[in-house]
């Protein structure tokens, strides 16, 4: 069904997913509050316990590298005294109020433990902070589980992670398909793949999507060349470079903003991406979102949702807290930021996602309804409107009739 009242649905035939590493939103774009107070940022009142009892206020002192070393614990124990700063009890509340906690213990150093709440000024992030204020940043998009990158890209390929909520990487022969397999052989056939960076910094995802299915997968360069000539699948998902590594081009170096990778390095990776897809023949066919797979241990004020529990348990021992999991919350907010010149400047979305939405949303936007899925991808909210159904215009972010001619530009 055409969208006569929306125009740039009615456009859209592209969706691109680039999936940074490890930063927490408070941390990446909680300056923005002190310029619009529609993002929910750094506020005065804000403050996390160290472990000499004094209370510390975050401070726009975040460096590109070299400040959080050693890297900050992000495993499921460490995220739940981070979240609930270290009641264990049975009825407890989330109150953030473990992260310096959590990061003394990794150093034993009280004054080194304090700079997990350091964030950047906006003028240390141009790029992100920019495309944050220019299209669509999301105040409520949060990691999917409470845990490590693993199981939170797993959402982002699957919907779950098939009770997984640690470092695990096989869930061959699991009851769902990734959106890839989805789209791929529906009927008709849709076009999807997944960019790697290259051989030596490949998708951390590679030993369950393969599969017999290479048209699934490119390298960053072969992205850029697509773009160019106009030729990008229906859905795209980019991978950083994950590891500093020698090619014969010369030494690559890390851009997926892990802790302690240099956090510029992103930056320039996320404008090459932005940028190509803006000069290619597509830019007004395509929506880009960009999203961090979880915290990295760093600092939120954000308390994450409760959401309906997933068909899947995670045991006490799994949890390695002493308590199951029923995948019934959410883990840590995460920068987010939706990106199409259809988008008004300076839109601020307050409705709640997580990566589940990722799946949920390209799936339904090309195939409709689709089974089967797991429950939290079918209760996730999506950033796109589907085609096929009215569009309600209160949730369609792509809602200018005509397309922006103002989009901004980097040198790269």
């Amino acid at each position: 069904m055409a969208n006569g009242t929306a125009p740039g649905l009615d456009a859209l035939q592209h969706i691109v997913v680039l999936m940074m590493e490890n930063r927490s939103f408070d941390h990446m774009l909680g300056s923005l509050g002190a310029d619009n107070p529609r993002i929910d940022g750094i506020q005065n009142a804000i403050s996390n316990p160290d472990t000499a009892g004094a209370q510390i206020k975050p401070q726009p002192l975040a460096d590109f590298q070299g400040q959080l070393d050693p890297d900050p614990d992000h495993h499921f124990p460490a995220v739940d005294l981070q979240i609930f700063g270290g009641d264990t009890s049975e009825n407890r509340t989330a109150n953030m109020q473990g992260f310096i906690k959590s990061y003394f213990n990794q150093r034993r150093d009280v004054a080194h433990s304090q700079k997990i709440t350091y964030y950047f000024p906006k003028e240390k992030l141009p790029v992100l902070t920019t495309l944050a204020q220019e299209f669509a940043v999301f105040n409520r998009w949060f990691a999917s589980i409470p845990g490590p990158t693993v199981c939170n890209r797993a959402f982002a390929h699957y919907g779950t992670s098939f009770g997984r909520v640690d470092m695990n990487l096989l869930y061959v022969n699991e009851p769902f398909k990734s959106t890839y397999s989805r789209l791929i052989n529906a009927s008709p056939k849709h076009t999807s793949k997944l960019y790697y960076f290259d051989v030596a910094s490949s998708t951390i995802e590679i030993v369950n999507l393969l599969q017999n299915q290479p048209e699934l997968f490119g390298t960053f360069d072969q992205f850029m060349d697509d773009c160019s000539k106009g030729q990008l699948p229906d859905y795209s998902f980019i991978e950083p470079n994950y590891s500093d590594h020698d090619t014969d081009t010369g030494e690559a170096v890390a851009s997926d903003q892990h802790p302690d990778h240099n956090v510029q390095q992103g930056e320039l990776f996320i404008a090459q991406v932005y940028m190509a897809i803006k000069r290619s023949p597509l830019w007004a066919s395509t929506a880009m979102l960009i999203a961090y797979d979880e915290h990295g241990g760093i600092f939120d004020h954000v308390v994450p949702p409760a959401c309906p529990p997933d068909q899947f348990t995670a045991s006490a021992n799994d949890t390695g807290t002493g308590k199951e999991f029923k995948f019934d919350r959410l883990g840590v907010r995460v920068p987010a930021i939706l990106i199409s010149p259809w988008i008004p400047k300076g839109t601020v979305v307050d409705r709640t996602f997580d990566h589940a939405s990722i799946p949920g949303t390209v799936t339904k936007f090309f195939l409709g309804d689709y089974e089967p899925r797991s429950v939290r991808e079918k209760n996730a909210d999506v950033f796109l409107e589907p085609k096929t159904q009215p569009v309600d215009p209160q949730r369609n972010l792509l809602s200018l009739a005509t397309m922006r001619n103002d989009c901004p530009e980097f040198d790269v």
